[in-house]
């Protein structure tokens, strides 16, 4: 049986009363449904690896928790929706699917992972993959050869993140503003959203 993360102990033991016994069970779940998973922490949130692939994560906030697959648009619950539509706001072990069922999903996320099955890609990631950089944001890149390498670096998601933000200033001072403010995030190694992380 693969080690525990002890990361993932200190996350549990770190998030509030509420949240403590969701999270311990959902990752007993995981564990005794796959006993081959891999724990991580993968954006400072437990993630559970499954043959090479991320395939399930979890993770605490104010008032709730959340379960996800990484392919759960692929793993359909009862009602045939998506399975991670559903545990999207747990605030109690009851609002879990029963052990039966939660692990019929775990089996399911682990077969996809383990024929490759990929999650095709939705009409909103295609367009944010296809975004022109603006120009003022490419002249201020060439002038930060750091912001510059970390926006490459980035993924296509981030960069849309800034891409956006900027595109969407309807003032001119707003946008060179936005411009300022991205290039000395990205010099630090920001994505957009960082505060948020």
């Amino acid at each position: 049986m693969p080690a525990r993360d002890r990361r993932i102990d200190a996350y549990i033991a770190n998030t509030k009363d509420f949240a403590k016994p969701i999270l311990s069970q959902i990752r007993e779940a995981v564990h005794a449904a796959c006993p081959d998973v891999e724990e991580t922490l993968k954006w400072s949130a437990p993630t559970f690896m499954y043959a090479g692939s991320i395939m399930c994560g979890m993770a605490a906030f104010k008032e709730h928790c959340h379960f996800h697959f990484w392919k759960g648009q692929l793993i359909l619950d009862q009602d045939g929706a998506s399975v991670n539509d559903s545990m999207r706001a747990l605030v109690k072990v009851s609002d879990l699917p029963s052990k039966r069922l939660l692990t019929s999903y775990i089996k399911q996320a682990m077969k996809l992972n383990e024929e490759g099955v990929s999650v095709p890609k939705s009409k909103s990631a295609a367009k944010r993959e296809s975004l022109s950089v603006p120009a003022e944001l490419a002249a201020a890149l060439k002038r930060n050869k750091k912001a510059a390498q970390t926006f490459e670096k980035f993924s296509p998601s981030h960069r849309a993140e800034y891409i956006e933000w900027i595109a969407g200033a309807k003032r001119e001072e707003t946008r060179e503003r936005r411009i300022e403010q991205a290039i000395e995030w990205l010099a630090d190694g920001k994505p957009r959203n960082w505060k948020y992380m």
